[in-house]
């Protein structure tokens, strides 16, 4: 499923976790002034847009999952903890009752752990329960509908096992990780984040032959991408894919052969 306003195809979003706190990345690299200005205007359209519809009816559903990806992708813009907290609260407030009363509405328990995720980039010693309040949020997710946000249930809980600390600590699990970032390039194949994210861990991992592989296999699906993935809310996709494409490949390069 691909998550759209208006039917307009709109970036994925993913987390990465260093130092056992929750850092958003959703999967941009700040590429240029021009860039960044575009897409926080087109976040602050759709969040505009979003919450008039959800403030003329709360309770319906779509309004409501809607309104919380608006104030996700909008929180990536903040440009402080008390702008990103506020956005990530009324994700948060949108999406409570609703998994309350749509317990099988993927979308709900995907965008309640995202915001939980953009709440967590503003705490400091709650970043970690809030990462736990994550996991089953984005499990439940991906039970009821894998394939949500070119297969961001699984991605981001992958993301979450690579990055948290282990236990006792955290939900830390290399092995579950690369279970579940496999599982979005299979179920995601045509999008280039989830191979991305798949050969960083590789690199991660020194498991080179694996991260070569698979940015062969990205390699061969960008040109399609390329053309379908089009309009101002991808171009600071774009930018970060490139410079990170860029990056794996360099580093492979670098590395002494065996």
């Amino acid at each position: 499923m691909m998550a759209t306003f208006n039917s307009k195809p709109r970036r994925a979003a993913n987390w990465k976790i260093a130092s056992g706190f929750l850092i958003l990345t959703a999967g941009i690299l700040l590429a240029g002034e021009k860039q960044t200005k575009i897409s926080r205007e087109f976040a602050k359209t759709e969040f505009a847009r979003a919450q008039s519809r959800f403030q003329s009816d709360a309770n319906n559903p779509t309004n409501a999952w809607q309104f919380a990806r608006a104030a996700f992708d909008f929180a990536e813009f903040a440009t402080n903890d008390t702008e990103r907290a506020a956005l990530a609260n009324l994700g948060i407030a949108a999406c409570r009752p609703l998994v309350a009363r749509e317990p099988k509405l993927a979308d709900g328990h995907y965008y309640l752990a995202m915001n939980l995720g953009q709440l967590a980039r503003t705490e400091y010693l709650g970043a970690l329960a809030l990462v736990r309040e994550m996991e089953p949020e984005f499990k439940a997710a991906g039970e009821l509908d894998a394939r949500l946000d070119h297969a961001g249930p699984k991605r981001n809980l992958g993301l979450l096992y690579r990055d948290a600390p282990g236990w006792p600590v955290s939900v830390g699990n290399p092995s579950k990780a690369q279970s579940l970032l496999k599982q979005a390039v299979r179920l995601a194949p045509d999008f280039p984040e989830n191979y991305l994210h798949l050969i960083e861990s590789y690199l991660k991992w020194n498991e080179l032959d694996d991260a070569e592989r698979q940015l062969r296999a990205l390699d061969a699906i960008w040109p399609a991408a390329r053309t379908n993935l089009v309009g101002d809310q991808w171009e600071h996709s774009w930018d970060n894919w490139s410079i990170r494409r860029d990056a794996a490949r360099e580093q492979l390069a670098a590395t002494p052969p065996k």
